[in-house]
């Protein structure tokens, strides 16, 4: 079974005047999900910058997801800017996500990335 956090990002007022407010990428990400049979662990809302992973509520959905009994084995954002704005810091950011069992994925952007699979 699929199951998902979902992580919803904003880091400036622009933003939620431009469609990428925090209401519209949890209904955007709730109906994804209830649409493709996903159940949604928990939603994670972040007011931050994405230039580094050096995020408060990040940073503690990385802890519960490395914990013993962790469901998640999804993270699923509305496009790739809200994940990161650094593609290094990403692909290994992608890497640990994997190792702990769990794909992130944008709804609006799915990329296949095969050669970050792990063993």
């Amino acid at each position: 079974m699929r199951i998902a956090d979902l992580y919803v990002r904003v880091s400036t007022d622009e933003q939620a005047d431009r469609g990428f407010s925090q209401r519209n990428q949890e209904e955007v990400l709730v109906r994804y999900c209830k649409n493709n049979g996903i159940e949604v662990n928990r939603i994670v809302y972040e007011d931050f910058s994405a230039k580094t992973f050096f995020r408060p509520e990040w940073s503690k959905l990385l802890g519960q997801l490395g914990e013993k009994g962790n469901k998640s084995n999804l993270i699923l954002f509305t496009k790739w800017d809200r994940f990161s704005r650094n593609a290094g810091d990403a692909y290994m950011m992608i890497n640990t996500l994997r190792n702990l069992g769990v794909e992130p994925q944008a709804i609006e952007q799915p990329l296949d990335l095969p050669f970050l699979k792990t063993k």
